[in-house]
């Protein structure tokens, strides 16, 4: 019987297939403080994981432990070296965290160019008839407007179909994705990053926070984009240099960013981003949808009871 600590609150669906499997047994862990982990892990053949770092020194006593099953696609929170080294195998939920992230960005998009609820704020506070002298040189059609993908993965497939029902020309930056396949959604693909910042009215971040992408997106790319340019964080914090972002918002080098994740979880409250009125925020919630947590609570379990049963797909094992 395997021993398997669910760490952090997932949905109920994903418990189910563990209390319904009499190969296993599991504990809840919701206390993900640095004292509990350290006592608690040692004791689990396998884990899944959502918030919190599972880094060295909580890894280095858990000598039972085979798998970390992540509940998403992320695995910056990861000591990778460690588990590498190890041979612990690290399982990520690739089906069921695309789309929600995907109409996420295109939530932030739509917001931001129909000017972040203005109209709503208008009718509340009585000032209905006012609205016909709101200077709207700040709301804008999507129709025609550029957009750039960066990182064509499963969240950059899904979302290249929506901005193309909204008759939006789309370019891709993917280094690592051929043409053809580019082609073969409805995109372009652009050689290199400045060619296509060059061309966006829109850019949208769907690339994995790593040692390439650490601050991809600096000051120095802000400044070769359109002074009415916005910028979409839906993937990792980090990639874009906070700092560098509300310099360019208060500048006017860029006009707006849509922002779901940050550098440092949750952020200071003193973190400027926070109170630049050219900035829509939302708490790392992309994939907050009824759906997507359901599906990937279940697919978190699932790839760990696969794992133990010898049947896990490859395409779940990350490659390290």
């Amino acid at each position: 019987m395997y021993n398997i600590g669910v760490i952090d609150k997932i949905n109920n669906k994903g418990i189910e297939l563990l209390k319904n499997n009499n190969k296993f047994t599991f504990e809840l862990i919701t206390d993900i403080s640095k004292k509990n982990l350290l006592k608690k892990l040692p004791f689990f053949d396998g884990i899944t994981l959502r918030r919190g770092k599972i880094n060295y020194e909580l890894l280095k006593n858990c000598k039972r432990l085979k798998v970390i099953s992540r509940h998403g696609v992320g695995y910056d929170n990861v000591d990778i070296k460690y588990i590498k080294e190890n041979n612990i195998k690290l399982l990520v939920t690739n089906n069921s965290t695309s789309t929600s992230p995907a109409e996420h960005i295109m939530y932030m998009i739509i917001s931001i160019y129909k000017g972040c609820n203005k109209f709503d704020s208008i009718v509340r506070e009585g000032n209905f008839h006012k609205a016909i002298y709101v200077d709207m040189n700040e709301n804008f059609e999507l129709f025609k407007k550029k957009i750039l993908i960066l990182g064509f993965g499963r969240i950059g497939k899904k979302l290249i179909k929506k901005c193309l029902g909204f008759d939006l020309k789309v370019f891709v930056y993917d280094p690592y994705v051929s043409e053809t396949v580019i082609n073969s959604y409805g995109g372009i693909k652009v050689s290199n990053l400045e060619e296509g910042l060059k061309k966006a009215d829109i850019l949208s971040l769907s690339v994995p926070l790593n040692e390439e992408t650490y601050n991809l997106i600096s000051l120095k790319e802000m400044k070769i984009m359109k002074k009415n340019s916005i910028i979409i964080n839906a993937s990792r914090g980090g990639i874009i240099n906070e700092d560098d972002l509300n310099f360019a918002l208060n500048s006017k080098i860029i006009f707006f960013a849509g922002i779901d994740v940050f550098k440092k979880e949750p952020p200071d409250q003193n973190n400027p981003l926070l109170s630049n009125n050219r900035v829509l925020l939302s708490p790392h919630a992309a994939t907050f949808t009824k759906e997507c947590l359901e599906n990937m609570s279940i697919e978190t379990v699932q790839n760990l009871i696969d794992f133990f049963e010898k049947k896990i797909n490859k395409s779940k094992i990350v490659s390290l």
